[in-house]
């Protein structure tokens, strides 16, 4: 795989619907808490998958899931449920995911890291490993810490860009 694509991080290669994901979501810093659930299910299911699997499918998880609505428990998938209510509980105690989320940082801010290769981005962080620990406690399923860097890097709390990528400096 080529560390850069058409100026782009070469993870996306040339497949429209992955660019157009790259380009427009991946590492846009997200605070909408409903956004963050679609993430995090999403995230979730594509464990042994390849992302742009998940993404050919989104339209029918949003359809299947209420469009990502936590707070409409007629989810179809035990895990995705038993998620939805902690992802609740939450909210309720922290006012908001993206609160949450941010507890797990330096000062409260999103990570930006600086690498030049595909090759050097972790697949976990001191961040993850403790956000996925304490997401386990608290009941999640299918989130380990893996899981648990892709969420932030899709949701921008961890910026992965590539230093040559056209999207590294575009404003989150």
């Amino acid at each position: 795989m080529q560390d850069i694509i058409n100026g782009r991080c070469g993870w996306c290669g040339t497949d429209e619907l992955y660019v157009k994901y790259h380009d427009e979501e991946w590492g846009k810093t997200v605070t909408d808490d409903k956004t963050l659930f679609e993430f995090l299910v999403l995230e979730s299911a594509q464990a042994g998958l390849s992302w742009i699997t998940i993404l050919k499918k989104r339209e029918g998880y949003r359809k299947a899931f209420c469009n990502f609505d936590a707070a409409q428990n007629r989810l179809k998938i035990k895990s995705t449920i038993t998620n939805a209510k902690q992802f609740l509980v939450i909210q309720k105690e922290f006012g908001s995911f993206y609160n949450y989320t941010l507890s797990f940082f330096p000062d409260r801010n999103p990570i930006i890291n600086h690498f030049q290769s595909l090759s050097e981005i972790p697949v976990s962080s001191p961040e993850s490993d403790a956000m996925s620990k304490d997401m386990k406690k608290r009941g999640f399923k299918f989130f380990g810490s893996t899981i648990c860097y892709a969420h932030l890097q899709a949701s921008g709390f961890i910026n992965d860009h590539l230093t040559d990528c056209i999207c590294r400096n575009q404003k989150q």
